[in-house]
């Protein structure tokens, strides 16, 4: 009889009345864990042409007034020359920004540049420079020279291929840092950070580890040539669990550290902050997508460890130059179905678990994060909700972007949270998300305001029942706070759901694209109420969807 008493016990303790007790999750508004770092404030692409177009524009925009600091963007292609190109395309863009004459003197043309640099610098918002690809005119094999990837063609052509004159690489640098100066000034391209080349460990770059060193040096001498104070870094390589990549990031440093410059003779190389790529990696499996952050995180300690094994590199600055659930936002849901979780909330919900995963890597390793690029933007002249890695679809807002609108509310110091049902970074790391929902938080705290973000995530993207949350704020020094709550979820932010309920037309009225425009923006789960403080405590109890994600503000 004992032993049945135990048993029901134990089933009343997790279920009450056939519902699930609520998640516990507690903050302490008196203890703060660290600073809340806007390292999620950066964005990137391939298209850099997109960036002038009139939903390009709209959307950098938006990203700029999400954010309290600037944000930083990183393009591809801001070299590249057009060749025979129709135009912009997926995964290609060109400037045109050098070619040569007809007795090889070189001739500079910043005018698309300039373009796409203004449209970042009028916003208040920073590049993050990439200097790539190879102009068709120095490319050791200028043929066959742009690509047509989206036709099926080879990606790796002309402009993944080391200069014929490393001088002339150098003076490119050079003359683009100089010309910048000139038409920004000074103190603003201070602001910037620049960096050589991307992924140049995989096939992105056609030359040698040696000649991608070399390469990194030219262009480092041309910079601090024109600018000393402007900031260089890299190598910006893949995902270092693999321990090939591992292997080429050390080297690099290494070189940069003690090696022999092959600009100057000297032994170093400026490297004032390292960047690397984390990508996860989603499957197709019985039918339902699933989704693999332990990878995306494994790839961000790994770096984290890299970094920590050189004494000298204490402190420096460590961007994580795409940080993404997986490698090709260009590849559209047509094209493999993993790639159909990025219209919903899958995309939303892995997003901010996974940010949240960032922080307790970064202060477990102690290091200095600086970035966290998220490798999306947006795609011109495709279908609507193609499935693209992007935050909008013709200038209409996903889920995801809502994610970075809550980060954006955040600010302060991080707080100290307990909740009896999330994972460590560790776990994720070893097992994914897989035998139980994620239920998790992350807060901060600022002079006038606090804010919990709480996630309800899951691996698999499959139906399942929503989760009650009983949110605690305890060290509470007010004795009334306003409450506001924001919600991401398949009725909230989500304007993919709302397309869906117009018949998912690919013809769009300007009545519905208004309706699909206020779906797309950051909407509150309930109207903003006054909160009583009691014993400097305060509870709120939400019922939390799987997928979903919450904003609690608490303002003074």
């Amino acid at each position: 009889m004992k032993r049945i008493f135990l048993f029901c016990l134990l089933i009343w303790g997790g279920v009450a009345g056939g519902q699930p007790l609520p998640v516990a999750i507690a903050v302490d508004a008196a203890r703060p864990v660290g600073d809340m770092k806007p390292f999620w404030a950066f964005f990137g692409y391939d298209e850099p042409n997109y960036t002038t177009r009139k939903d390009g524009q709209k959307l950098l925009t938006e990203l700029q007034q999400l954010s309290p600091v600037p944000v930083y963007v990183r393009a591809h292609n801001l070299l590249t020359s057009k060749g025979n190109s129709p135009g912009p395309d997926l995964k290609w863009g060109f400037t045109d920004a050098y070619r040569e004459d007809a007795s090889g003197r070189p001739i500079y043309n910043w005018t698309v540049v300039d373009s796409i640099v203004d449209t970042y610098v009028k916003r208040g918002m920073k590049p993050l420079m990439e200097i790539g690809f190879m102009p068709q005119a120095l490319s050791v094999k200028p043929e066959p020279y742009e690509h047509r990837w989206s036709q099926g063609g080879n990606l790796w052509t002309g402009w993944t291929y080391p200069p014929k004159d490393y001088d002339k690489w150098r003076e490119l640098v050079y003359q683009w840092v100089r010309h910048s100066i000139d038409r920004y000034g000074k103190k603003e391209v201070t602001s910037w950070l620049w960096e050589v080349w991307n992924e140049p460990d995989i096939s992105y770059w056609s030359g040698t580890f040696d000649e991608y060193c070399k390469l990194y040096d030219y262009a480092a001498d041309g910079l601090k040539r024109a600018c000393p104070e402007c900031t260089i870094g890299g190598p910006h390589t893949t995902s270092p669990r693999s321990e090939k990549a591992y292997s080429y990031l050390t080297r690099f440093i290494e070189h940069c550290l003690r090696g022999q410059n092959y600009a100057t003779g000297k032994i170093g190389t400026p490297l004032q902050y390292i960047g690397f790529h984390a990508k996860g990696n989603p499957e197709f499996v019985g039918g339902h997508i699933r989704m693999n952050m332990g990878v995306q995180l494994k790839d961000i300690q790994r770096a984290f460890e890299a970094v920590n094994s050189f004494p000298e590199l204490k402190n420096i600055p460590i961007i994580i130059g795409e940080c993404d659930p997986e490698g090709c936002a260009a590849c559209a849901v047509t094209r493999d179905p993993r790639y159909g979780y990025r219209n919903g909330t899958m995309y939303s919900s892995y997003t901010a678990s996974s940010f949240a995963r960032i922080y307790e890597l970064m202060d477990q390793h102690q290091v200095n994060l600086r970035g966290a690029v998220s490798w999306s933007f947006e795609f011109e002249d495709q279908p609507w909700f193609a499935g693209f890695r992007d935050l909008a679809t013709h200038g209409v807002d996903k889920p995801v972007l809502n994610i970075f609108r809550m980060f954006g509310k955040m600010s302060g110091q991080r707080l100290a949270v307990q909740t009896d049902k999330g994972l460590k970074a560790a776990s994720i790391i070893a097992s994914g998300v897989r035998a139980e929902n994620d239920v998790n938080a992350i807060a901060s705290k600022s002079a006038r305001s606090l804010c919990v973000m709480v996630w309800n995530y899951h691996d698999d993207d499959v139906p399942g029942p929503a989760t009650p949350v009983q949110l605690t704020i305890n060290g509470l020094s007010q004795k009334k706070v306003l409450t506001r709550h924001y919600r991401v979820d398949d009725r909230h932010s989500n304007a993919f759901e709302k397309w869906k309920s117009m018949g998912s037309p690919q013809q769009v009225s300007a009545e519905q694209y208004k309706a699909l425009e206020q779906a797309g923006g950051l909407q509150e789960l309930t109207p903003p109420t006054s909160k009583a403080v009691a014993g400097g405590k305060t509870t709120l109890t939400f019922d939390l969807p799987r997928q979903g994600v919450s904003l609690i503000q608490l303002s003074w």
